[in-house]
């Protein structure tokens, strides 16, 4: 059995697939378990980490309802990577130049593009589903206005924190694509406004629960089907963002790389989502937050640190971990510990033959912030096997 931990002080049992955890991950943890929607138990993924509301690398099955902070607000935020035609021998000695094109083709942090680079089809698509949305909901402001033009112009950006583009070479020396990005904007204000009417709506039932940013939505409430058509649209929201990312990559990098091709998408995948499956004899909602899907023979991203490795895996469907894998490395410390702890001269060590920024402003990006990815590998052995593994050889952060 690869679980390493179980908390059974709730009403339902957390399985934890490490037995590195901190005090307030699992207490964290426990609160999850004592909500009376929860079923069957709470899975926790090698890569867990205290989170907001809910903790991240947490698998969140619940019956009749949705707790919108277990989702998050980066709604759809997952993976997305390309397999091109070119080996490590054709790619040029200096990757200068592949950072240089990849940052002037793609926005981070913030910034937006200057126009409208999406392609209509996508555009359209997404517009009608959010019509009824933006009516229902006007304190969203994403109808018309600045409101609206910025999440058609955020379609194909990355975002900050620990978003990111790569370049990377696998183990037969084949280069891949790879990037990690959500929902933008429109999904952060999609998150925020129903995490906040779930607690307007339990509002007489918050101080039954052990932490006010698990209130939900039950099936039948008022806001339950907006939320659901909402949380749904943002996911493919993100979904569409990476693919017109990597559009714009693969483009963006003709001019500076040798002639290749792009296979068709590896692999596009969330790993902070919900979706109705099947667990345990039940139909549930079950919410992935910093987990990915792994059914058996289904593939996934399970990205390292900026100067670890990454893989690109096959599920094998373990029925305890809700057919779920680690997300990632998951973060060893906090974002303000690095900064306290680390250096400019750490992070030029740690980031040693990558082609990335190597200041001040990335150093709670630094890998000693991240967990060991290969104990992370190991400990989740039993619910995937590694298809591809990565190594990053340029590194462009949010």
């Amino acid at each position: 059995m690869p679980i390493k931990t179980i908390i059974t002080k709730a009403p339902r049992p957390v399985k934890i697939f490490t037995d590195q955890i901190e005090p307030d991950t699992r207490r964290q943890l426990t609160n999850i378990a004592c909500l009376p929607i929860v079923h069957s138990h709470v899975a926790a993924m090698p890569d867990v980490h205290l989170g907001i509301g809910a903790t991240v690398g947490s698998v969140i099955p619940t019956r009749g309802a949705i707790i919108p902070a277990a989702v998050g607000v980066d709604i759809g935020c997952g993976m997305n990577a390309v397999r091109l035609s070119l080996k490590a021998e054709q790619l040029p000695d200096n990757l200068s130049a592949v950072r240089r094109a990849i940052e002037r083709a793609i926005p981070v942090g913030f910034a937006i593009h200057h126009r409208d680079v999406a392609r209509r089809s996508t555009v359209t698509g997404l517009m009608d589903g959010l019509q009824r949305l933006a009516e229902q909901h006007p304190k969203l402001n994403i109808k018309r206005g600045k409101p609206y033009k910025t999440w058609i112009r955020q379609l194909g950006t990355l975002g900050g924190g620990n978003h990111f583009i790569e370049l990377c070479l696998d183990e037969a020396g084949a280069a891949w694509l790879m990037l990690h990005s959500g929902s933008r904007g429109i999904g952060n204000s999609i998150g925020r406004h129903f995490i906040e009417l779930a607690k307007e709506d339990m509002r007489d039932q918050l101080g039954n629960l052990p932490d006010k940013d698990l209130a939900y939505f039950t099936e039948g409430a008022k806001h339950f089907d907006d939320y659901v058509r909402a949380v749904h649209w943002a996911q493919d929201y993100a979904m569409s963002n990476r693919r017109e990312m990597m559009r714009l990559l693969i483009d963006a990098l003709k001019p500076v790389l040798p002639t290749f091709m792009a296979t068709k998408e590896a692999i596009n995948c969330h790993h902070n989502y919900v979706a109705v499956e099947r667990h345990f004899g039940a139909e549930v909602y079950l919410t992935r937050k910093g987990a990915i899907s792994a059914r058996k023979g289904e593939l996934g991203i399970i990205p390292g640190s900026m100067g670890a490795k990454s893989f690109i895996v096959r599920g094998k469907g373990e029925p305890q971990s809700f057919c779920s894998c680690s997300h990632g490395a998951g973060r060893r410390m906090s974002r303000n510990k690095a900064r306290r702890l680390f250096s400019v001269d750490d992070m030029v060590i740690q980031t040693e033959g990558v082609e990335c920024r190597k200041d001040k402003g990335v150093i709670d990006e630094i890998p000693g912030a991240y967990k060991d990815i290969d104990e992370v590998m190991e400990n989740q052995r039993d619910l995937v096997e590694i298809v591809h593994t990565l190594k990053q050889v340029v590194c462009v952060k949010g």
